[in-house]
């Protein structure tokens, strides 16, 4: 499983890259551990620009071939992007779920108090 040491984590398996300061801009996406899980991923809906999300709470859902699964926000703030590619290209997140397959980017509005590290989130699914 491949779990890099750069990224923090959720315990509902998402990972958030970047520094999580408060104003700060972070790059969100699901694990390698959740698209495996998942199976082939056939749709995504993603959160909208502008929309504000919160930290434990449902902010988008991911479809596969097994099961219909929902996307909880690591950190509350407000999305300033989304990887539309997603929408055309849903297996990206089987295919690179650390690089193409991304979700959004979020501009924190409070440092997120309940991450994990690489080593934590490795225990975690252990």
């Amino acid at each position: 499983m491949n779990i890099p040491a750069d990224l923090k984590y959720s315990k509902e398996h998402e990972w958030i890259k970047g520094s999580v300061e408060k104003d700060a801009t972070v790059t969100i996406g699901i694990t390698d551990y959740a698209q495996s899980s998942l199976g082939d991923i056939v749709y995504v809906q993603l959160p909208k620009v502008g929309e504000k999300v919160s930290e434990g709470k449902v902010c988008g859902e991911v479809e596969s071939t097994k099961s219909v699964s929902e996307i909880y926000s690591p950190v509350s703030g407000t999305v300033t992007e989304i990887n539309s590619e997603l929408e055309k290209k849903p297996e990206a997140l089987n295919q690179d779920p650390y690089g193409s397959g991304w979700i959004a980017k979020i501009k924190l509005e409070s440092t997120p108090n309940s991450l994990l590290d690489a080593n934590g989130y490795q225990g975690l699914i252990a």
